[in-house]
């Protein structure tokens, strides 16, 4: 399902008023919401999420299990406040690969200097390192694969010929 559909349909199921903006995230097997709440005068960011996340936990939790039914996906929320963003409950799904000796000389090397605890861990890293410093060319190649999905659903509708 389309993650424009999904949003659509988590924010028509979020009261009004919790969050200035939603921001949601998904991909095959969780849905991320992250609301942005409105900073409170003389409270640190950190204790308005905090505050936030114990008022709204039961609430949420409907929220997550109808959408869950819905979309056959885990729902996880987060909240941002200024500067400060928190996930609550995420998922953290296992990836397999297979390796060859020098990736995997790659990812001991980081292991044996410290910067990773194990294989996974290391693999974890490279992943974000990716993820941060390649934003804009991960974002146009998502764009790109968007464009491929709107001009496959314009395509033909039925049964192919035999």
């Amino acid at each position: 399902m389309d993650r424009d559909v999904i949003a659509e349909q988590l924010q028509q199921d979020i009261p009004a008023g919790w969050f200035d903006a939603v921001e949601v995230t998904c991909d095959r097997e969780e849905i991320l919401v992250i609301g942005t709440l409105r900073p409170v005068a003389d409270e640190p960011d950190e204790q308005c999420i905090a505050r936030f996340r114990e008022e709204t936990r039961e609430r949420r939790m409907q929220i997550a299990r109808r959408a869950e039914g819905r979309f056959e996906r885990t729902v996880s929320w987060g909240a941002r406040c200024g500067p400060t963003t928190a996930l609550f409950t995420t998922v953290s799904t296992p990836a397999m690969t297979r390796l060859r000796l020098p990736e995997r000389r790659v990812l001991d090397t980081l292991i044996d200097a410290g910067i990773a605890r194990s294989r996974s861990d290391a693999l974890a890293w490279c992943v974000r390192l990716v993820g941060a410093n390649e934003k804009e060319w991960l974002a146009e190649l998502r764009e790109a694969f968007a464009a491929v999905e709107r001009a496959r659903a314009k395509g033909p509708k039925g049964n192919l010929p035999t």
